[in-house]
């Protein structure tokens, strides 16, 4: 599924953060970036992964 659509769903309230979050399959923190950015311009329009700390 295109991530644009996703975002757009979530955006227009058809589907939760959580929810976005899980089909994109990265978590919440990481959506409130993609979300507020409408241009993907911050992540360079494709998904990054954050360091894990362990």
């Amino acid at each position: 599924m295109d991530k644009r659509k996703v975002i757009t769903a979530y955006r227009r309230g058809f589907i939760t953060m959580q929810e976005c979050a899980q089909i994109l399959g990265i978590d919440s923190l990481q959506i409130m970036g993609m979300v507020d950015d409408p241009h993907g311009k911050q992540t360079g329009g494709k998904l990054r992964k954050l360091p894990v700390n362990g």
